[in-house]
Parts: structure tokens; C-alpha cells; sequence
């Protein structure tokens, strides 16, 4: 591959394999498993494959291959490993460089499954956990100790949208030995920055962005090739949190359009964010782009563009966000995001539901809260949706 191509141009071409067919749209290699020449080939195939070669399908697969090497080619990773979901890449990413006694120190403003991860199954084998106000460095150079092992952290935080000085915590993290590890979701591969700012491994629900279609879920973790090789890709085939043939092969499809979606999407939630400014039926409008977000400042240093998703805090607690939400006409209500379906989701009822109260306060995810992820609708439709919407709470 010509490593001087341009995004779209990785997007469409990076890590094609062709079989003897010449086949122009990528094949799916939909099997399990693969058959050998002779037992001599197994048994040489077992010990060390090649770099083309193949074994089962929850070790890899060329599909889940060629999907891998794009969108590693597309993050400026060395090296990718596909996973069934969002939070087998999360898991995978924690487990699989953790042991026993080990100590992690991750901002507390998490999307709940990752929380559960931490605070229910880590501590449970033994990892201790310090959770920070993630926003404040501070806070970091104090949790950070010498015998920490790794940092976690979400680059833009679920749904409260928090922004962390990501070169900050990666040099902390690093001169102490640890590992950041950093779920890059809300960020999106197309306005990433983790890898440049120092993380060492990065964390996607493919599902969202990628995919971006509501059709399959899929994750991945990127980063270097020790990392990848030598430590996730043991643990996930082991423990079969392998993506499918089938969702690597309409994940590198959704590749191709990746970059068209994502900056059409952020276009309509930029200009989202400025027609609901100041809104009086709003406590509060969080975008990283926008002037009022509380970190401003860094979200525009950091990042090229705010992303797809923004949150909106409607005076009148549940009650009028539940008007708010069931007035919407185009609009859809789900717990998804980064869809070419505009959604809207209740964080306090559904996604951080197990939180208690008092998290939750903590964390902002407010009664009034809602996260308004924008699709591939018109900009007018969606923006005149919201104002009458807002109109009905």
C-alpha cells in the first residue's frame, strides 16, 4: 500500500485481498475453519503461520484480515485485532494486559458497561481501580503512582461529553511504565488523535461510526504490533471474542464511506449546537466545538471537529426530556449512536440506568439529560425537529 495515499483513498483500498477471481467489491470468506495440503503443512501451519496464512476463525480470518489492516492503515496504527462487540475490544484491551495486583487509574466518566468492567469484574480478580475526575490533571498526577500498570480513559466521555488533555495523561502514564488505553468512540477514527498524543492502545465499537448503519456489532483494538500480537490477539482467540467473517466483511465495506458520513454528521451537529444555544427550554448544550462547552478551549486544540454526537440538558428534569423525546418526529428513540439515523437516548434511564443516584450526580448525567446523536437526514429537517420538540416540553 502507497503510505502517502490520503484518507479516502486507505478507506477504499487498504488491505484488499483478491482471490484468483479478481473480484472488484472484497470477498467474504464465510468458514470457520481451513484445509492443509498435507498433515506435514498443519503441523508447520500450527507452530508458526505465515503471514497469509490461516488456522481457525476465531484466531483470523482474511475478511476479518483485510478489515483489520484498513482500518489500522486509516488510525496510523502498526497492527489491529477485530472483536465481536465495542466491549469485547474494552475487555480485551484490560484483561489482557492486567494480572492480579496490578493497579489502573481510569476517569470516572464512563459509558456504564466500561464502569462494570472495572469496578465489578477487575476488582473481583484482584486489580485495584482509582476512578478520577478525568477533566482535572491534577487529579491524575496524584492517582498515578509508581507501581501503576495501565490508565484508561474515554477521549470524549459517554454522554457527558468531557474532554481529557490527552498528551498530559499519556506523558504521565508513561513515566511510570503505564499503559493508556483509550476508548476513542465519540472521537470517531476519522478525527482521532489518541495514537499522536501518546496512547498505546485504542479502543472502537465498530458498531457505531463504522458500521454507522445499525447493522452489525463489531469492535477493535489498535496499536503496536507487540501489543496486538504478543498480548490481545492471545487472549481474544482464546476466549472467543473474535469478530464474524460477515461483520468484518460490511464493516470494510462501511469503511468506504466512513469519511463521507462522519464530516456530513458533524456539519449537522455543528450547526445543530449553534441554532440551540441559549435555548430557554435548556439548562445546558454540551459540544466540544461550541463556545459554551466548559473545555472549549482544549476541545479545539485537541480535536479538528467537534463529532457527531451533542447533549442537551431540558429544563424540567425527566418529565419534560420524556416530552421533549416523544415529541421528535424524525428523530428515533434508541440506545445506539453514530447511526445514519438521527437518535435520541435518556442516559439516566437506559445507558447508565444501574448507576446510582448519587453517581450519577457526580458523573452530570442529569434527569434532564439527553444525548442527541445526528444521522445522514437533512440538516433543516433535523434542526426544525429539535426547535419543535423543544417547543412540546
Amino acid at each position: 500500500m502507497d503510505k502517502g495515499w490520503k484518507t479516502r483513498t486507505k478507506l477504499v483500498h487498504a488491505g484488499t485481498r483478491r482471490s484468483q477471481y479478481g473480484e472488484v467489491s472484497e470477498a467474504i470468506f464465510l468458514t470457520q475453519g481451513f484445509v492443509y495440503d498435507s498433515a506435514e503443512a498443519a503441523e508447520a501451519r500450527f507452530r508458526q503461520a505465515g503471514e497469509d496464512e490461516f488456522i481457525y476463525a476465531r484466531y483470523g480470518n482474511p475478511t476479518v484480515r483485510m478489515f483489520e489492516e484498513r482500518i489500522a492503515a486509516l488510525e496510523g496504527a502498526e497492527d489491529a485485532f477485530a472483536t465481536a462487540s465495542g466491549m469485547a475490544a474494552v475487555n480485551a484491551a484490560l484483561m489482557s494486559v492486567l494480572k492480579a495486583g496490578d493497579h489502573v487509574v481510569s476517569s470516572r466518566a464512563l459509558f456504564g458497561s466500561c464502569l462494570y468492567v472495572l469496578e465489578d469484574v477487575l476488582a473481583r480478580f484482584g486489580v485495584e481501580v482509582t476512578l478520577i475526575d478525568g477533566r482535572d490533571d491534577e487529579e491524575w498526577k496524584k492517582a498515578i503512582r509508581p507501581d501503576t500498570s495501565a490508565v484508561f480513559l474515554e477521549s470524549i466521555s459517554n454522554p457527558t461529553l468531557e474532554i481529557i488533555d490527552l498528551k498530559a495523561v499519556c506523558d504521565l502514564a508513561h513515566e511510570v511504565g503505564a499503559l493508556v488505553i483509550v476508548d476513542n468512540a465519540f472521537a470517531t477514527p476519522i478525527y482521532s488523535y489518541a495514537l499522536e498524543s501518546g496512547a498505546d492502545l485504542v479502543v472502537y465499537s465498530t458498531t457505531k461510526h463504522v458500521d454507522g448503519q445499525g447493522r452489525c456489532l463489531g469492535g477493535v483494538v489498535l496499536g503496536r504490533r507487540d501489543l496486538i500480537r504478543g498480548k490481545i490477539e492471545p487472549y481474544t482467540k482464546h476466549t472467543g471474542g473474535a469478530m464474524s467473517p460477515f461483520n468484518a466483511w460490511v464493516m470494510l465495506k462501511s469503511l468506504e464511506t466512513l469519511d463521507l458520513r462522519v464530516r456530513a454528521q458533524t456539519d449537522t451537529a455543528q450547526s445543530a449546537a449553534d441554532a440551540l444555544a441559549g435555548h430557554p427550554k435548556l439548562r445546558q448544550l454540551l459540544y466540544p466545538h461550541h463556545p459554551s462547552h466548559p473545555q472549549h478551549e482544549l476541545a479545539r486544540a485537541q480535536m479538528d471537529a467537534g463529532g457527531t454526537v451533542l447533549s442537551l440538558d431540558v429544563r424540567g428534569g425527566k418529565e419534560a426530556a420524556f416530552r421533549f423525546m416523544n415529541a421528535l418526529q424524525v428523530f428515533v428513540i434508541s440506545n445506539n449512536f453514530a447511526d445514519a439515523k438521527s437518535i435520541i437516548t435518556h442516559p439516566a434511564t437506559t445507558t447508565h440506568q444501574r448507576l446510582p443516584d448519587d453517581q450519577k450526580d457526580v458523573l452530570g448525567i442529569t434527569p434532564g439529560l439527553v444525548r442527541v446523536s445526528f444521522g445522514l437526514e437533512d440538516k433543516d429537517d433535523l434542526i426544525d425537529d429539535l426547535l419543535q420538540a423543544l417547543a412540546a416540553a
